[in-house]
């Protein structure tokens, strides 16, 4: 990708933003954003726009070695800071340091701290005997386990975790260079790396007492293994184990995330050229993965994952539901069959006041992934077009499942279950970006107007659906 064309795009992207800020503030301007939220809101796009084409350049020659190294300490530096900062902003602003509109955090912190409590006193049977019974599943437990162990060791600061979360979201952009040089080649993994670098979402989690970032992390490190194993060919017992442990772990955190994981290694395994893995090996990992998945049915995940379908994936009108109960307008739009088109670019970012706090807080970040939405799309075309489908199967194979599931849910619209899919969306942006063609550039320049529209309507549709336009 040459500079120039970056240039262009990143200044697009931020003229996008601008314009479909100041239209919606006139407009509506009884409910336009107050000035705090327009600060953050430029802040996250500025920051991801200006430093991608002010670093890329500078870095894209770099050897590998020399590359990673500046990618992970400035993208660490960040990171750590914010998470310092961040502290007394929330202070200053909610009076403790959590984020706005606060729930799981809190709940997570302050059960931490009750079973590290129990451990250091060497009650350590009662930490498993009060997540059974206060927690939802094996699901919900991961983090809080994660908590408990950090809370232990370095007791229960609240910004330990968070320098953890730093740690692993600044490692995520190796993982992400790693995965991406290897499928798609030095400039890609390259772009990619430096985009995670700078993606403002990724370092907002850090600030976060959530468990998204360690998700994140132990997922895509998961599918890095993943891929290694299979294009190395060094089947190690450490090789084959530790993508199988990582897979393990992050069913403690969300089980679909697990689900989608397995699913993606089946399919790159059984799309995977023969001279990566022959007959004879596709049969033998197939009935591997295919005997895990089954095995896994009859333990509690299975339970789990049964629960999760019941309730959360066949009743598709839940959403519906719950904005009528609460006397909305165009409640029917918040059905899934509605929303599932638009996977790669929802939620879109609010620009109005009549939005949850933290939503306004990230308003821009939420814009970066819209914007870099259509790259993704467009990468899935790029791939068919240079006949890399099949290096593109694990990835792809991911991000479309997590989507579907997301998107055929009660979260679809929910910003929080989307994070879990921004590094790969990225990683396919990168992709698209560095193997542009003039025609993708006007389909860009349409995708750029529909955005700005879809912006706008978005936001009219939260106030019209609360009667105040």
């Amino acid at each position: 990708m040459g500079i120039k064309l970056l240039r262009h795009i990143s200044i697009i992207g931020i003229g996008v933003y601008l314009l479909a800020l100041i239209t919606i503030s006139l407009v509506f301007n009884d409910y336009a954003l107050q000035l705090k939220w327009v600060l953050w809101g430029m802040s996250e796009v500025l920051f991801f726009f200006v430093l991608t084409t002010l670093f890329y350049p500078r870095w894209k020659n770099d050897d590998p070695k020399r590359f990673q190294r500046k990618v992970f300490w400035t993208a660490f530096g960040i990171r750590a800071l914010y998470a310092f900062l961040i502290c007394y902003y929330y202070y200053y602003q909610t009076g403790k340091a959590f984020e706005y509109n606060v729930a799981d955090g809190i709940w997570y912190h302050r059960t931490g701290v009750h079973l590290s409590r129990a451990v250091r006193q060497g009650y350590i049977r009662y930490v498993f005997q009060y997540l059974r019974a206060y927690t939802m599943g094996f699901s919900d437990q991961g983090y809080t386990l994660w908590l408990t162990l950090i809370y232990t060791i370095f007791g229960p600061s609240l910004l330990t975790p968070r320098l953890f979360k730093a740690l692993m979201s600044a490692y995520l952009c190796i993982v992400v260079y790693k995965l991406g040089t290897r499928t798609f080649g030095e400039r890609t993994g390259k772009l990619a790396a430096v985009m995670c670098a700078f993606m403002p979402i990724l370092v907002q989690i850090c600030g976060l007492h959530t468990k998204e970032m360690e998700m994140i992390f132990l997922s895509l490190l998961a599918l890095e293994r993943m891929d290694y194993l299979i294009r190395s060919k060094k089947y190690t017992a450490w090789n084959i184990a530790f993508p199988i442990l990582l897979t393990g772990l992050t069913f403690g955190f969300r089980t679909i995330v697990g689900m989608c994981l397995i699913f993606a290694f089946l399919v790159f395994i059984m799309l995977s050229p023969n001279e990566l893995v022959g007959k004879k090996g596709k049969i033998i990992s197939v009935s591997a993965i295919v005997l895990v998945f089954f095995v896994f049915l009859l333990t509690g995940i299975g339970n789990e994952m049964r629960i999760i379908y019941r309730l959360r994936f066949v009743d598709l009108n839940v959403k519906t539901e719950k904005y009528e109960a609460l006397g909305f307008k165009h409640a029917e739009l918040a059905h899934s069959k509605y929303l599932a088109p638009g996977a790669f670019v929802l939620p879109l970012a609010p620009m109005v006041e009549e939005s949850p706090e933290h939503n306004k807080m990230i308003h821009g970040s939420s814009y970066v992934k819209n914007f870099l939405a259509f790259f993704a799309m467009l990468s899935i075309v790029v791939a068919f077009r240079q006949k890399k489908w099949r290096d593109f199967s694990l990835i792809g194979a991911y991000e479309l499942s997590y989507l579907a599931i997301i998107m055929l849910s009660f979260a679809a619209n929910m910003e929080r279950y989307h994070q879990p899919a921004i590094p790969l969306l990225v990683l396919m942006a990168a992709y698209a970006m560095t193997h542009l063609r003039r025609k993708d550039l006007i389909l860009f320049y349409v995708y750029c107007g529909l955005l700005y529209v879809a912006l706008f309507v978005w936001n009219w549709l939260k106030l019209s659906a609360r009667g105040l336009v």
